[in-house]
């Protein structure tokens, strides 16, 4: 059998890097790997929750945590400009502050200061997890999977990528038997370190199961 790795662990260090950045003894790694996941669960449920967008895309790309001894950073990266308004991010500090006693009392979790911050990201379609997202809201609407992958690929090469694969494993069309289909458009190096390569796999509920969605860009790079 080939070994499989995952195409972001793979590059860490390289093109990829870390969504939590912080040191912990080790006594205190769980408490702060559980503190990192109960806030992204918050975020993520706070945002579904709370705005109202006209299109079905993910909201939220990536929220990256940093730690310092009296201070955390929370980065929060978006396809859209106006993601929360001012009044809705004091809301959120207010609310992770809150989950940060209650962690305190529980995991004696260091309580520090907040920074949060809000980032756009300037081209949503070199995003594979925004890409995911609009194929999972197609095959919801029962267009055929190709014709979504199809525009999926075309919205990506408008945002100047090198290659593209997308990939949908499940009972594709309602069909008995499942099965896997792909499409791969330009050049995908992924024996490469140096090549930066986005990844994202993704799970979406139909009405014939499960579908499951990969999707790997080739965004820059030495291929």
């Amino acid at each position: 059998m080939a070994q499989k790795i995952n195409p972001l662990g793979f590059r860490l260090g390289t093109t990829q890097r870390h969504h939590s950045i912080w040191f912990a003894q080790p006594k205190n790694y769980s408490a702060n790997l559980q503190e990192d996941e109960k806030i992204r669960d918050y975020i993520k449920t706070y945002v579904k929750k709370n705005m109202k967008i006209s299109f079905v895309v993910e909201e939220i790309t990536c929220i990256e945590i940093q730690k310092r001894l009296d201070v955390m950073k929370i980065k929060i990266y978006t396809a859209f400009s106006k993601l929360v308004d001012e009044k809705q991010a004091r809301e959120i500090k207010r609310e992770i502050k809150e989950l940060q006693r209650n962690l305190q009392k529980e995991f004696y979790c260091v309580n520090r200061k907040l920074n949060l911050t809000i980032t756009r990201i300037a081209q949503p379609y070199r995003n594979p997890k925004i890409l995911a997202e609009f194929i999972s809201a197609q095959l919801k609407k029962r267009v055929s999977f190709r014709k979504a992958m199809k525009k999926a690929i075309e919205l990506t090469e408008q945002a100047n990528t090198k290659g593209i694969r997308v990939q949908i494993a499940g009972r594709l069309d309602g069909k008995e038997i499942a099965r896997v289909e792909s499409i791969q458009e330009g050049r995908l190096p992924l024996q490469t370190i140096r090549a930066k390569i986005d990844y994202c796999s993704y799970p979406v509920q139909t009405m014939y199961g499960v579908l499951g969605i990969k999707i790997w860009i080739f965004i820059d790079g030495d291929s």
